[in-house]
């Protein structure tokens, strides 16, 4: 459980379960590097695996429950495949996009997997892309792309018609150096995760710089290349510290709030893996008497998302899972 308190309220959490084991295809992941998940409780994650196991580049559809639904997608340059995956997000219509890091374009998918279209150049001028990550789609359907290459943000109609950008290289307010994750709140407020330069971005809806939260380290409030960022119904803002192995909250204001650290347990996926796997149990024990905390503790988690139920939803990127955590309805007096 997870508390921090400030005046006369506290945000309490508590871990809930956890979703997935490592594998190169089916019910399971292969280094996850970010999710998007629809009204209805569909999971989409998409899976970059390694570069000699091409066959783990995919995306996976699941539930929180642990269902698995399918999986669609393959490593390559044709029509609905992908090489690098960063990022995936759906509109209103519950179509899927998805970033390909290396081929600098965006792919669109129906909700069943099925290819639709694609768009994007590689490039520096308006409305090209180099490196694209993070996406985020406004209550308009405009989807904007951190186009971490180029180090600033771009916004886009669905169909890739250039509209407009924000950001420049440099570490001053409003600059970018490698930018990657990006979340809106309901407010339509956007927020950066400034990868190299270690903090939390903060704009309006047409770019305007406003706040930055987060300065380099790995004490209470610091961060460590942040690569993922969420904003729940309350304005906490949940940050995805990736070298520090834990997710950071703060308030709207920037104050820090709490951290998580990891309280996993096995997956249902898992026991089901180990109660065939007599040898891989012998494993497990082994490594949990060495080191009791191994299997629980986040490690590098590189997104974090809100669902429907606004339940925090972290990906535990080396350890090919999902973390799940409720956060109290009611807060506590001190």
């Amino acid at each position: 459980m997870a508390t921090h308190f400030f005046g006369l309220t506290s945000r309490t959490f508590r871990h809930s379960h956890d979703v997935g084991r490592a594998e190169f295809a089916g019910t399971g992941f292969r280094n996850p590097t970010d999710m998007a998940i629809a009204p209805d409780g569909t999971v989409y994650l998409c899976n970059r695996s390694y570069e000699n196991r091409p066959d783990g580049v995919h995306v996976t559809a699941i539930t929180l429950d642990e269902e698995y639904i399918t999986e669609f997608g393959a490593y390559g340059e044709a029509d609905g495949e992908f090489m690098w995956p960063t990022s995936v997000a759906l509109n209103s219509k519950g179509n899927l996009y998805l970033a390909d890091e290396w081929l600098n374009r965006i792919t669109k998918f129906t909700k069943d997997g099925e290819f639709v279209s694609k768009w994007g150049t590689a490039g520096s001028g308006d409305g090209e892309l180099k490196g694209p990550a993070g996406l985020a789609i406004d209550a308009d359907d405009n989807i904007f792309v951190v186009d971490a290459g180029n180090n600033r943000v771009q916004k886009f109609t669905l169909d890739g018609k250039y509209l407009s950008q924000f950001g420049s290289a440099g570490s001053g307010d409003g600059q970018f150096n490698m930018p990657w994750g990006i979340a809106l709140d309901g407010e339509g407020h956007i927020y950066i995760a400034d990868w190299r330069n270690d903090r939390i971005q903060k704009f309006t809806a047409d770019g305007q710089w406003e706040a930055s939260i987060g300065v380099s380290g790995s004490g209470v409030g610091q961060l460590n290349r942040p690569n993922g960022v969420a904003v729940d119904a309350d304005g906490d803002i949940y940050v995805a510290d990736w070298m520090n192995n834990r997710v950071q909250v703060f308030a709207p204001d920037g104050r820090y709030v709490s951290e998580f650290r990891g309280e996993a347990r096995l997956s249902k996926w898992g026991k089901d893996k180990l109660g065939s796997n007599p040898d891989m149990i012998r494993q497990r024990n082994l490594a949990y008497n060495n080191d009791p905390d191994y299997e629980k503790l986040l490690a590098h988690p590189c997104a974090v998302k809100i669902d429907s139920q606004g339940r925090i939803c972290i990906i535990d990127h080396t350890r090919n899972r999902i973390q799940v955590y409720v956060k109290e309805a009611e807060p506590a007096l001190v």
